[in-house]
């Protein structure tokens, strides 16, 4: 998996940079806050990249830092968000002030943002407050190594079967809790 990219801009567009690294010419789509920030054509830009494999594409997102990078990933692992729409939503300002407006459940920080209405808002505001490790905890970021998560791959779940039932309970209570209340989900 690309995972990091470090190159020239030879080509720059509304959504993506052609970045040339090596020779071989890397098509990355970028938001807009970040265009806004490469350097003109011909300068050097460090991109971490998510590297989205379908059966017909194989795309590369691309950011300033590991920071966005982490939020994305996390955003993007939300049922009903798709990368594009996650790229969009990493647009809505520094990552401080989102993680207040999704704390506060404010679902108007979506707005404007196509294929999100109300109910996908809140829907997605849910599942990050459990995501969101607020900022007087270890590494003040988003997603990052879940304890309840790990613990229930370790009982032999898959790592998707441990997000999904954890997505169904609150994350503000202390792992254990959340593990059994998992498991109870998991019908165990």
């Amino acid at each position: 998996m690309i995972s990091y990219l470090s190159g020239k801009v030879i080509l720059k567009r509304d959504k993506f940079i052609i970045l040339e690294v090596a020779g071989v010419g890397y098509k990355v789509f970028l938001n807009r806050q970040t265009l806004l920030k490469l350097p003109e054509i011909n300068g050097d830009v460090n991109l971490f990249c998510f590297q989205n494999v379908k059966e017909d594409a194989l795309d590369l997102y691309g950011f300033l830092s590991y920071d966005e990078l982490d939020f994305f990933e996390v955003l993007n692992d939300i049922h009903g968000v798709g990368p594009k729409a996650a790229l969009e939503i990493s647009v809505l300002g520094p990552l401080e002030k989102i993680k207040d407006k999704i704390l506060a459940q404010d679902e108007k920080i979506f707005a404007g943002i196509p294929g999100i209405g109300a109910k996908r808002a809140s829907s997605i505001i849910l599942e990050l407050t459990g995501k969101i490790i607020g900022p007087a905890k270890a590494g003040s970021r988003f997603g990052g190594t879940d304890e309840a998560e790990n613990a229930l791959v370790q009982l032999g779940f898959s790592r998707q079967q441990a997000k999904d039932a954890l997505s169904r309970v609150p994350g503000d209570i202390v792992p254990e809790s959340r593990i059994k209340m998992a498991l109870k989900f998991l019908g165990k």
